[in-house]
């Protein structure tokens, strides 16, 4: 028998083994516990949000209290931090994983993450411009591959800096 129609027969027979708990809407009072942390420092422990928005490489996402856990890679792009007076944080993230864990727990781990309003965004264009130069020059291949993951990361951030 194979594996998928041992497993469905089993599944058939034995629905309570695989019942799992209802899972229902946040609620307003409902907290996240999120922990972001960088390699060399943490910039959230444990912090009570009500809702982050992450740039999983999937596509955008909303996390909020009682989330379904999962697992997303991310891409170059802003995480925004939503705390209970409605304030919000915007860091640009290289890349990353965002891990939602059962129990209202976020972790973000980050390659390299800095305050978006850090940035300026005449360098931002003056270095995109560089990379977009050396990009499609005549140096060596491994030039024009750096230079092609640095134009990934500031054409992001030029996007996050003109919203």
């Amino acid at each position: 028998m194979s594996a998928l129609r041992l497993l469905s027969s089993a599944a058939r027979r034995a629905p309570a083994a695989f019942a799992t708990g209802r899972r229902g809407y946040a609620d307003v009072a409902d907290k996240l516990k999120l922990s972001l942390v960088l390699p060399h420092q943490a910039l959230f422990t444990s912090a009570d949000v009500v809702q982050v928005n992450i740039p999983a490489a999937t596509g955008d996402m909303g996390i909020l209290a009682n989330h379904v856990p999962s697992i997303e890679a991310l891409r170059p792009g802003v995480v925004e931090v939503l705390d209970s007076t409605n304030t919000s944080k915007k860091w640009f993230v290289s890349s990353g994983f965002a891990t939602v864990h059962p129990n209202n727990k976020l972790t973000i781990n980050a390659i390299e993450a800095a305050p978006l309003e850090d940035f300026s965004a005449e360098a931002v264009r003056a270095n995109l411009a560089e990379a977009q130069k050396v990009a499609a020059g005549s140096g060596s291949e491994e030039d024009k591959m750096e230079a092609r993951i640095e134009l990934d990361l500031y054409e992001a951030l030029q996007h996050a800096l003109g919203r």
